[in-house]
């Protein structure tokens, strides 16, 4: 027992066939919540209606052209984060990356000059995150509601592939 095949336990072919089944079953849905998804009433921020769903995937999308996916478990609250002109870099990804894009730093950074708390601090930028934050704003909301944690990251990644939304990123940081 010194290679690491040795080591690990392969799933019995009833077991693999079972999360065959269990996974088939979690996919066959998500093209129907996509539909879902894109045909719910679209709102502002500004309008949002009262009794949102707690747990939700949601789209923000301009000019009817759908730009961003993204998945909570506090819908509401997200939607706060994401919008208000208090969020700070950490709690609105989307506005910060449209705020990058707008002063033209198209590669994030943890380190060096370009990690968020640098770039926050600096006035023009801090300038181009308020318009960003102000552009969410304005954009067309809409949401399904997904209790279910691993369907939910399935309908996300699925939402996002079929729209080809621009703005959003699977990559590991």
């Amino acid at each position: 027992m010194n290679s690491l095949t040795d080591k690990v336990t392969v799933p019995s072919e009833e077991r693999l066939h079972n999360l065959d089944v269990r996974f088939a079953l979690m996919i066959s849905v998500l093209h129907e919540r996509l539909h879902t998804l894109v045909n719910a009433p679209p709102f502002v921020y500004s309008e949002k209606p009262r009794g949102l769903a707690r747990s939700a995937v949601y789209l923000f999308s301009e000019e009817r052209r759908p730009l961003y996916i993204g998945r909570t478990n506090n819908f509401s609250k997200r939607l706060s984060q994401h919008c208000r002109k208090s969020a700070s870099h950490n709690h609105s990804p989307f506005a910060f990356r449209l705020a990058r894009e707008a002063a033209g730093i198209l590669e994030a950074s943890y380190s060096g000059e370009n990690t968020r708390e640098r770039l926050a601090a600096l006035p023009e930028f801090a300038n181009a995150f308020r318009a960003a934050k102000e552009r969410l704003g304005r954009m067309q909301i809409q949401y399904v509601e997904e209790p279910d944690q691993t369907r939910q990251a399935l309908l996300e990644i699925y939402c996002a592939v079929a729209l080809s939304t621009p703005y959003n990123d699977f990559g590991t940081h």
